[in-house]
């Protein structure tokens, strides 16, 4: 199995696109490639392999003596596209339209992981919840840009893209980096603890109750204004055929308050 590991490392099919085409999990993937032959294989996982590398047995004798050149590499590719949009195709649930290859290619991606997360959730829910988070974490980007230093850090610190690389404020994405670093970096070892921390904590809450009373005043008032549009046009409800006429006529009484 060594050879066939080097193999698809040598043609750079990942372990997620290897797991789509297969139609199974990652973690399924790592172990099956850790099994001593191919032949321990579930019997369809094996004969989709030996079609993706064009192999008749999948021996280590037969698979030693594959050439990868330009030609056997776009073959494979393109026998790799074709298994994973048959058998994970978002077009069927989304609308794709406007986006590039790679752009299609990276959401398919990240739809397949987060399938496997809810799929492979245990009694806690916590794969349910970290997704949600992530949800949440992805509705706050264009407010908080910090958000997108945090991607960014953990992409370095994980090895996946290098270091020095700065895709967005270069100054702003180095100072938070280096403050995020240095947090994390105190957090694991072991330098803060609980009672270190709670006026910390008290104030964090603090902060996020006023914000979430200052939008309950903000909804409240637009809703007040709402009613008052309302009443002054003489309509019971904002609908299709009336809605830029309420919506200028909010406009115009928040702008008397001014």
């Amino acid at each position: 199995m060594d050879k066939l590991n080097n193999l698809l490392q040598e043609l750079g099919v990942s372990k997620v696109r290897l797991s789509k085409y297969l139609g199974v999990s990652r973690q399924m993937v790592y172990n099956y490639l850790v099994l001593d032959s191919l032949d321990k294989w579930p019997k369809e996982k094996k004969i989709l392999l030996l079609q993706l590398l064009d192999l008749k047995e999948g021996t280590n004798e037969e698979i030693g003596k594959i050439k990868v050149d330009t030609e056997y590499l776009m073959a494979v590719e393109k026998r790799l596209n074709i298994g994973v949009k048959n058998g994970n195709d978002l077009d069927s649930f989304l609308d794709l339209k406007g986006l590039d290859k790679e752009r299609r290619i990276l959401l398919n991606d990240i739809a397949f992981i987060l399938k496997e997360k809810l799929e492979d959730d245990d009694s806690s829910n916590s794969g349910l919840h970290a997704v949600k988070y992530l949800y949440n974490f992805l509705q706050s980007m264009d407010n908080v840009p910090e958000i997108k230093y945090i991607l960014a850090y953990m992409a370095k610190t994980n090895g996946f893209i290098d270091p020095e690389e700065y895709a967005f404020d270069e100054d702003k994405q180095y100072i938070f980096e280096s403050i995020l670093y240095s947090a994390l970096t105190l957090y694991n070892n072991g330098g803060a603890s609980k009672s270190k921390v709670v006026e910390s904590r008290k104030r964090f809450v603090q902060e996020i109750e006023a914000k979430k009373e200052e939008k309950l005043s903000r909804t409240q008032q637009l809703n007040t204004t709402k009613i008052q549009a309302l009443r002054e046009l003489g309509y019971n409800e904002i609908n299709e055929a009336n809605a830029a006429e309420v919506f200028e006529k909010i406009a115009e009484i928040q702008s008397r308050k001014v």
